[in-house]
């Protein structure tokens, strides 16, 4: 007689957020640790857990990564003759601060998954809300990851591009897919109920997507969820499929990117050390909020944000 297989029982709620706070803490003492930063530089950069708190919530709220955030930061710091910080040494800092903004709020949206709200049933007519099967949400997450990260990792290593050609390129881009998003969200989809279902198509495209995103990423350290958050809203399914599943690739993606940057020694420990923090706690919040302010007005701020710091990143790029 054979047994019945084990079902896969979720932690209780809020479990995996401790576990994954308790590592992200135990790799914060690390870098207090062992890592080589000035302490007396600490104190002309007190600012930075605001910006990282700011950045995390944008980024965890959209899925699409706060790191326009930092260039304007980054830039003062360099005006101002703080720290002179070139385009690899951005990426690099930017890298390791999401490691820990991105890393809890990808931790938040997956808690959220396994213990999604009962009532409502999945497509459901009238429920207010859809539910996202975890298979579903595995599926982006495997699929995506399997072609961005292998595409990351060669950029970094092998490849030497134009830096300014390429942000061009893809923030004009953004700027479509910002608009489709918002002129989706308010006609075709305005009424729809969101899909149910991953469909097979949408993996086809995203593994397409996951090529480019994975190669932007390591330039610029955002790419790869904003291009999946984007396709999934514009799609029209639940805002926990399309914002979970792009924090958490953007998660992994920065976790395996900065061990390039660390390696090389391009990260200014002194500025994660400081924004570090903030990031988490900014990842903590973001996902009740992006849940409060429900799928219409985070589809519509999200959009709006995208084609506007596209269009300010072109004209800081234009600029510099």
């Amino acid at each position: 007689m054979t047994n019945p297989p084990r079902r896969f029982t979720a932690p209780a709620q809020g479990r995996l957020v401790i576990w994954g706070a308790a590592v992200l803490l135990a790799l914060y003492a690390g870098i207090l640790l062992f890592a080589s930063y000035d302490p007396a530089l600490l104190g002309q950069l007190w600012f930075l857990p605001g910006i990282g708190a700011l950045a995390a919530v944008i980024a965890n709220t959209s899925g699409t990564g706060g790191g326009v955030v930092f260039v304007p930061v980054f830039n003062g710091l360099r005006e101002h003759g703080v720290m002179a910080l070139d385009p690899l040494r951005v990426t690099a800092a930017s890298m390791a601060i999401q490691c820990f903004g991105m890393t809890m709020g990808g931790l938040r949206w997956t808690d959220r998954l396994l213990h999604q709200p009962v009532a409502a049933v999945a497509g459901a007519a009238g429920a207010g809300y859809v539910r996202v099967r975890p298979r579903d949400f595995a599926m982006v997450i495997g699929a995506v990851l399997a072609v961005s990260l292998p595409a990351m990792l060669a950029m970094q290593r092998l490849t030497m591009v134009d830096g300014h050609l390429v942000l061009l390129g893809y923030k004009i881009f953004s700027i479509f897919l910002g608009l489709a998003l918002i002129i989706t969200t308010w006609t075709i989809n305005h009424n729809r109920p969101e899909r149910a279902r991953l469909e097979k198509v949408d993996i086809v495209v995203l593994l397409l997507i996951a090529i480019p995103g994975g190669a932007l990423t390591a330039l610029f350290s955002v790419g790869i969820g904003e291009l999946v958050a984007l396709y999934l809203f514009i799609r029209h399914y639940p805002v926990l499929l399309c914002t979970g599943t792009a924090c958490v690739i953007s998660s992994v993606s920065v976790l395996v990117g900065s061990i390039w940057h660390i390696q090389i020694g391009t990260i200014s420990w002194e500025i994660v050390l400081l924004a570090g923090p903030g990031a988490v706690l900014g990842g903590f919040l973001a996902r009740p909020i992006a849940l409060w302010l429900g799928a219409r007005k985070l589809k519509t701020l999200d959009g709006t944000w995208i084609v506007l710091s596209a269009v300010y990143l072109i004209v800081l790029n234009w600029v510099y």
